[in-house]
């Protein structure tokens, strides 16, 4: 992958992290009253999941989702979840730091991580196809996040 495209992917990734960090932590938000900090935290991270798995296919890494990525993407999150769930229990058990604030935190520690597995699962590793290739796979037509899982089995 040429530079310029490498860095527009980065950029993307950056983008699409701080959506997905912004859900997540409007999630855990929601949650943190009514469940103890880390049950929030667990289910808020496997919700904002499913989203970045389809942010990260469409947008970041431009490529179609299939049952086979879906089905990997979490397997690629373990990492960052260990990463998050250390860094989380450190900032607020040793650090000190408020339960509320301390997701955040670890969600930064856990970035170049979570690209690079992310990268590794979601691009496939065969000769490079254009992006107007990936993206118009299905007769010219971008795939619809509701249709890829009927036409991926």
């Amino acid at each position: 992958m040429k530079l310029r495209g490498q860095l527009g992917q980065v950029l993307r990734f950056g983008l699409v992290g701080g959506v997905n960090t912004g859900t997540f932590f409007g999630i855990y938000l929601l949650l943190h009253p009514w469940m103890p900090y880390f049950a929030a935290y667990t289910l808020a991270f496997l919700l904002s999941m499913v989203g970045s798995f389809f942010m990260n296919t469409y947008f970041t890494y431009r490529t179609r989702p299939t049952w086979k990525k879906f089905l990997l993407f979490p397997l690629t999150q373990v990492t960052n979840y260990v990463v998050q769930s250390i860094g989380l229990y450190a900032l607020v058990a040793w650090a000190g730091m408020d339960s509320k604030i301390a997701p955040l935190a670890a969600a930064v520690l856990a970035i170049p991580f979570t690209y690079l597995i992310a990268q590794r699962i979601l691009v496939s590793r065969g000769p490079a196809a254009p992006v107007s290739t990936v993206r118009n796979a299905d007769a010219g037509a971008e795939p619809d996040p509701v249709d890829w899982a009927q036409s991926n089995r």
